[in-house]
């Protein structure tokens, strides 16, 4: 392989949001951009980065480093998740529901676009509280790593898939 070519990695990325931030200092006002960005695999793992510089290249490049240092791993049931659940951070609150196939993805931009990036086939999800695209992402993240599989709910609980038919 050549020393040039570039190595592919199995990632993919989207933006989020681009804002143009500035700090008040003695001197003036200095400029920045604040990227954040979404990574992710497709198959159960996601990660949501931010970077901040001058120049929006570099502040990109930056949000993709920061987002795979935060992956996390989705746990998933098919081709949405198992169980309802509410992701807090802050402000921000999303409310993610599990969707029958053919569904599709029923969020926001935000939110969206972490599900599809995590492999999300079919979900609904609302957000509750502020708009922030960050905070969302946070708030989003937060509940899909909450998640649990059914065989880690019935392990908790002691009970075995049989019992819960006869149960019920």
């Amino acid at each position: 392989m050549r020393r040039n070519q570039r190595i592919q990695d199995e990632f993919e990325n989207e933006i989020i949001d681009i804002r143009r931030v500035s700090k008040v200092t003695k001197g003036g006002r200095n400029l920045r951009f604040r990227v954040t960005m979404v990574v992710g695999d497709g198959k159960g793992r996601v990660g949501v980065g931010m970077g901040s510089t001058t120049e929006i290249p570099r502040a990109i490049q930056q949000a993709i480093r920061d987002a795979k240092k935060s992956l996390i791993q989705v746990n998933m049931d098919g081709s949405t998740i198992p169980h309802e659940i509410i992701g807090k951070f802050k402000a921000g609150n999303v409310l993610l529901k599990p969707a029958y196939p053919g569904t599709g993805v029923i969020a926001g931009t935000t939110v969206g676009a972490i599900c599809r990036l995590a492999g999300i086939k079919d979900i609904l999800t609302k957000s509750i509280g502020t708009t922030n695209p960050l905070t969302l992402s946070k708030a989003a993240l937060k509940g899909l790593e909450q998640l649990r599989s059914r065989q880690e709910i019935e392990q908790v609980l002691g009970v075995g898939a049989q019992e819960v038919r006869d149960a019920a």
